[in-house]
C-alpha cells in the first residue's frame, strides 16, 4: 500500500512540475528599457517556480527581428508594432509595462534635478544647433547654475532602440525642425553626437564625457548615479522624473480603443505628466508550435502583472493596471492556440 501511495505521489509531483514547466528555460529578446525590472522578475521566478528565463537586452529592433525569425520564445519592444504589421507577422503584443525615458549629464557641479530644460533647447541640443553648455538659451533657463563654456557632446543610441523611439517621438511632436529633419525611429540619421549601445552603453558613456547629454530608462540614470535634468512638459511646468510623474502620463491612456494595444505616451496632457513616458511591449506569435514553452512564457507575464509591481515600483517602473491586465489575458485566451486551435491560456 505504502509503495502505492508513493507511487501515485511521484507520478502527481512530475505530472504538477511538468504542467507549471518546471526546470524549463524560456527564451525572449530585445528592449534594454525594461531590462532591470526583467532580470529581478525573472530571479524571483525561477527561485519560486524553478522556470528559468534567458532574456537577451540587445535593443527593440534586434527583439523585434529575432520574434520574427522565430528564434526566441517573446520578443520585446519599446516601439510598438501597429495592428496591420502584427496582422502581417501573424503576432500579438501586449503592454508589460511602464516607465520614464529621461535626458541625463554630465557637467562638473550639476547634480540630479538641478538643470531645467525645455522642449526647445532640449531639440537645439541634440540638433546640434546648441553647441556649449553656457549658451544664452540654457543659462537664461538656469540662472542659479554655474555653467562651463564647455563643448556639449551629444551621446545616443547606435542600435536599434525602443528607447530610441520614444525619445525621437517626443522630439518629432515638440520640434517642427526635428520633424521636418530627422522624424522617429527606432534608429535615426542623428544630426549630432557619438553613439553607445544599449542604455547601458549611453549611461557608461555619459559618465566617461565630461560635457555629455544623452537619455536612458530611468532605472539606469538612478543605478549609475547619472545626473538627470528638469524638463518642462506640455503644460509648462518643469517636472523631475519619479514614479508620480510617470503615472500622471500614464493616466491619460485609453487601452481600451487601442488597437492592438498600440499606445504613445508622450507629451501627455497633466500638469505633473513626464513628457517622455512609454510602455514596453511584449510580442508572441498567435499559433503556437511549442505548446509548453508558451504556457510557460504566458504564465511567467501573468505572475509578472500580478506579484511583480512592488518590484518594479522599486525600480521606478509603472505596473499595468489591473483593467489593462484583464484585458491583456482576454487577448491571450482568444488569440495564443496551440496548432489544433486549442486555446493555451485558462
Amino acid at each position: 500500500m505504502k509503495k502505492f501511495l508513493s507511487a501515485m505521489f511521484m507520478t502527481a509531483f512530475v505530472l504538477v512540475m511538468t504542467h507549471a514547466g518546471y526546470g524549463m528555460t524560456i527564451n525572449g529578446a530585445g528592449a534594454t528599457f525594461p531590462y532591470p525590472v526583467y532580470a529581478q522578475w525573472a530571479h524571483k521566478y525561477q527561485k519560486l517556480k524553478g522556470v528559468k528565463l534567458n532574456y537577451q537586452s540587445i535593443g527593440s529592433g534586434g527583439g523585434i527581428a529575432q520574434i520574427k525569425a522565430k528564434t526566441v520564445d517573446f520578443g520585446a519592444s519599446d516601439a510598438p508594432l501597429k495592428a496591420a504589421e502584427l496582422e502581417k507577422h501573424g503576432l500579438i503584443q501586449f503592454p508589460m509595462i511602464m516607465g520614464g525615458v529621461v535626458p541625463v549629464v554630465h557637467i562638473k557641479g550639476v547634480g540630479a534635478g538641478k538643470m531645467k530644460l525645455s522642449p526647445n533647447v532640449l531639440a537645439g541640443i541634440f540638433l546640434g544647433k546648441i553647441k556649449k553648455w553656457n549658451d544664452p538659451a540654457i543659462k537664461g533657463l538656469n540662472p542659479g547654475l554655474s555653467l562651463p563654456g564647455k563643448n556639449i557632446t551629444v551621446v545616443h543610441r547606435a542600435d536599434g532602440s525602443g528607447t530610441t523611439w520614444i525619445y525621437t517621438n517626443y522630439l518629432d511632436k515638440i520640434s517642427k525642425e526635428w520633424h521636418d529633419k530627422v522624424g522617429t525611429g527606432k534608429a535615426v540619421s542623428w544630426p549630432a553626437g557619438v553613439g553607445g549601445k544599449g542604455n547601458e552603453g549611453v549611461s557608461a558613456y555619459v559618465q566617461k564625457v565630461d560635457g555629455g547629454i544623452g537619455y536612458v530608462e530611468y532605472a539606469y540614470a538612478l543605478q549609475n548615479k547619472l545626473a538627470y535634468v528638469l524638463l518642462q512638459n506640455k503644460a509648462g511646468n518643469f517636472v523631475a522624473p519619479t514614479i508620480k510623474s510617470f503615472q500622471s502620463a500614464a493616466a491619460h491612456a485609453d487601452w481600451t480603443h487601442a488597437p492592438g494595444f498600440y499606445m504613445v505616451l508622450t507629451n501627455q496632457p497633466g500638469k505633473n505628466s513626464w513628457p517622455i513616458t512609454g510602455a514596453s511591449f511584449i510580442l508572441i506569435y498567435k499559433v503556437q508550435a511549442k505548446a509548453e514553452t508558451a504556457r510557460a512564457v504566458l504564465s511567467f507575464f501573468d505572475w509578472a502583472y500580478k506579484h511583480g509591481a512592488k518590484i518594479a515600483m522599486k525600480l521606478d517602473y509603472v505596473p499595468m493596471p489591473k483593467k489593462v491586465v484583464q484585458l491583456v489575458e482576454t487577448t491571450w485566451k482568444k488569440t495564443v492556440k496551440d496548432t489544433k486551435g486549442n486555446s493555451l491560456w485558462r
